[in-house]
C-alpha cells in the first residue's frame, strides 16, 4: 500500500504529519508530495516540512490513496493545482481512494467528486461540499471518499485510513500500541 499526502504552502501541519506518522506506524508507505515546485513546504503555522517527492516525481499508478490535508491557504493552493485536479478526477473515475480533512474536502466539491456522497468539512464551510449530503460524524466514508472535520479529528481520520487500507486488526493493534481510545 502506498499513500501520497499532498503539501502546499499553508497546509495544516497536524493533519498532514499525523496521517503520515500513523500510516507509517501501521506499515503503510506514506510519502509527502509537494505541489510547490520545491521540497521545502511551509505550513499554516510556520512549520516547514521537507516533502519526500515533488508532484512531478510522484508515480500515481503505484499509489493507492491520495490524501489532502486542510489549512489555509494550503487548501486553495491544492485546489488551484491543475495536475492534482486531474489526478483526483482519475482516481474518482477508477474508484480509487481519495481522502481529505478540514477545509480540503472543498477541493473534492469544486472538482465535482462529491455528487450524492456523504461528506464533512471544517464547520462553517459546508457550502463548499457541492453536491454532497452533509454528514454528522467526525470522519465520513462514502464509497471511495473519506472526509473529516479538522485538526481535532486528525487521529481518528488517520486511524480510519489504516483500517481501510490494512484492516480492523491492524488498526486495533495500533490503537492499543499508541494508547489511543477512539
Amino acid at each position: 500500500m502506498k499513500v501520497y499526502v499532498h503539501l502546499a504552502t499553508g497546509f495544516e501541519e497536524i493533519e498532514a504529519i499525523t496521517v503520515v506518522d500513523v500510516l507509517r506506524r501501521a506499515g503503510i508507505t506514506a510519502e509527502t508530495v509537494s505541489i510547490m515546485k520545491e521540497h521545502l513546504v511551509t505550513g499554516a503555522h510556520d512549520i516547514s516540512v521537507k516533502a519526500d517527492l515533488l508532484f512531478e516525481e510522484a508515480d500515481y499508478d503505484s499509489c493507492d490513496m491520495i490524501v489532502l490535508p486542510g489549512g489555509m491557504p494550503g487548501t486553495t493552493n491544492l485546489g488551484a493545482h491543475e495536475g492534482l485536479g486531474k489526478k483526483l478526477r482519475e482516481f474518482a473515475e477508477k474508484d480509487r481512494w481519495l481522502a481529505a480533512i478540514c477545509a480540503a474536502p472543498m477541493v473534492f466539491g469544486q472538482a465535482g467528486l462529491l455528487q450524492d456522497k456523504t461528506a464533512v468539512i471544517f464547520p462553517g464551510m459546508e457550502s463548499h461540499l457541492t453536491g454532497a449530503r452533509l454528514g454528522k460524524r467526525p470522519v465520513e466514508i462514502d464509497g471511495n471518499i473519506i472526509t473529516s472535520k479538522g485538526p481535532g479529528t486528525a487521529m481518528a481520520f488517520a486511524m480510519t485510513l489504516v483500517q481501510l487500507l490494512s484492516g480492523e486488526q491492524t488498526a486495533e493493534a495500533l490503537k492499543k500500541a499508541m494508547i489511543l481510545n477512539i
